[in-house]
């Protein structure tokens, strides 16, 4: 469902979400680790199952408590040494550690440290770590630990937590973020705690996570989208048996933090002398599920999404990057969350599309529920076209009006075909977003058309065969919502 409406108050998590964390800080008094999970910024999964939460809403958070706080960015050695990339942006970790403290001090927010974990000697990190102090970063080095996260007379020892590097922090709120999973926060958090106390600090932990949300019901479709959405790393949403027995309360958490609770509390008790929570809910500040205006727009955004979770794993197995087991997993989620992939409402024209012209197509569902098509021709790929109709309705264009020449667009096929060695001579969506801000330096119908390029952000578009990386990066940076068949053309 490609929609302008709002199910989230975003205002009213900002500021709740603020505050709640400042009563948390001054739960421990010193110094409060906070753990961010998923993305501080660039949120785009949160923004699509909770319309009106901004992508970069936990930033805009963190500015409001920016005087107190500090950022430590942690990355995993291992994964620099394997050249990690994170798939949604198709860059390294280590170049994502770099880019996340660029943009962090650019918005005015103190990054203090990167911490090198499960650091031992690795050529790249060691490389990285010199381009890092390069740059003026501190860096501290943490260390495995054998038999982690159950030897727990080796964790808590010299030669555990002990022997990792102490982080120099100087705010109350120390932000603890990765450039993404298994990066070894919550160990880091739990090492600093242990040097803290060893100085007399009073040092507490806590975790932020946005999903899956602690209170609303399990089979919620947010918390199905959630699941849907980590379907690679195996995590299952489950009601915390902890928080149940303790407070007689059902609320959602997933797997691994239940998993790893007991030895969590056994690790607070010997740290801090006593355990300051009760479960894993108790020690989450989440408070997105106090934030949904609208349940019903939120549930029907959700629900498509586990549908574009589903077609991405489709087109990943076709590609061999996807498990069959993983798309089981969404095949089940599915019917959890009582959907088909015929729910999406750009699917059925582009199939219809394909049929009548027999050649691959696409379509796109505006936000006031108007279907756009696109077909395949010999100047322009079905992708290409689709965005053009696009922006002729909502530039107000009669859709037979030709935005650019034959006389423009065959010049760039030769240069393709004839000097850059491409077999495909038809326009990449980008090669025709390029061509048509050329044409519209002199056509005022062009000019109008790339006028609409921001109403494309949000909207549904369905293609009858995998698109190329181009074509893929395009649409995203466009915002655009993409699903493919799993076929090739």
């Amino acid at each position: 469902m490609s929609s302008c409406k709002i199910g989230f108050d975003n205002d009213k998590y900002l500021k709740m979400q603020s505050e709640h964390i400042r009563k948390r800080i001054d739960q421990f008094g010193d110094k409060l680790y906070l753990e961010f999970g998923g993305k501080l910024f660039d949120d785009f999964h949160a923004s699509r199952v909770l319309p009106g939460f901004k992508p970069d809403s936990k930033l805009q958070m963190l500015m409001q408590l920016k005087d107190d706080a500090e950022i430590v960015i942690v990355v995993n050695s291992n994964d620099i040494e394997k050249n990690k990339v994170r798939g949604d942006l198709g860059i390294t970790y280590d170049a994502d550690t770099i880019r996340l403290f660029n943009i962090f001090s650019q918005m005015g927010l103190y990054v203090s440290s990167v911490v090198l974990t499960q650091y031992s000697g690795q050529v790249c990190a060691d490389a990285f770590q010199r381009r890092l102090e390069s740059l003026g970063i501190k860096v501290y080095h943490h260390y495995p630990i054998k038999g982690y996260p159950s030897n727990l007379e080796l964790i808590m020892s010299d030669e555990g937590y002990g022997k990792n590097d102490y982080i120099q922090t100087t705010k109350q709120l120390v932000i603890i973020t990765a450039p993404g999973p298994g990066s070894g926060k919550m160990a880091t958090c739990l090492s600093q705690l242990y040097h803290e106390y060893k100085r007399n600090i009073n040092a507490g932990y806590a975790k932020f996570e946005t999903f899956p949300i602690w209170n609303i019901p399990l089979r919620h479709p947010v918390n199905i989208a959630y699941e849907a959405a980590t379907s690679d790393l195996n995590d299952v949403n489950m009601i915390d048996p902890f928080h149940l027995e303790a407070y007689g309360e059902t609320t959602v958490n997933y797997n691994r933090d239940v998993e790893i609770f007991p030895v969590l509390n056994a690790m607070f008790e010997k740290i801090l002398g006593k355990s300051p929570y009760k479960s894993p809910t108790d020690m989450g500040v989440n408070m997105a599920g106090n934030c949904i205006i609208d349940e019903e727009i939120v549930c029907e955004a959700s629900r498509q999404e586990i549908i574009r979770r589903y077609y991405t794993a489709l087109c990943g197995q076709k590609s061999g990057t996807v498990s069959e087991e993983e798309v089981y997993k969404l095949e089940l989620l599915m019917k959890q969350a009582g959907v088909k992939t015929s729910d999406r409402k750009a699917v059925a024209p582009a199939l219809k599309k394909e049929q009548l012209t027999d050649a691959p197509a696409a379509a796109m569902e505006l936000p006031d529920g108007t279907v756009i098509t696109g077909k395949t021709s010999n100047l322009l790929g079905a992708a290409s076209a689709l965005v053009l109709n696009a922006l002729k309705y909502f530039g107000g264009i009669d859709e037979d009006t030709l935005l650019m020449s034959p006389d423009v667009i065959e010049p760039i096929q030769n240069l393709k075909v004839n000097h850059l060695g491409n077999q495909n001579p038809r326009l990449h969506t980008d090669e025709t977003l390029l061509a048509l801000s050329i044409c519209a330096t002199t056509s005022p119908e062009a000019k109008c058309a790339m006028e609409q390029l921001s109403k494309l952000r949000g909207c549904d578009v369905h293609s009858t065969v995998i698109l190329s990386e181009i074509d893929v990066r395009t649409f995203k940076r466009l915002g655009v919502n993409l699903t493919c068949e799993p076929k090739y053309r």
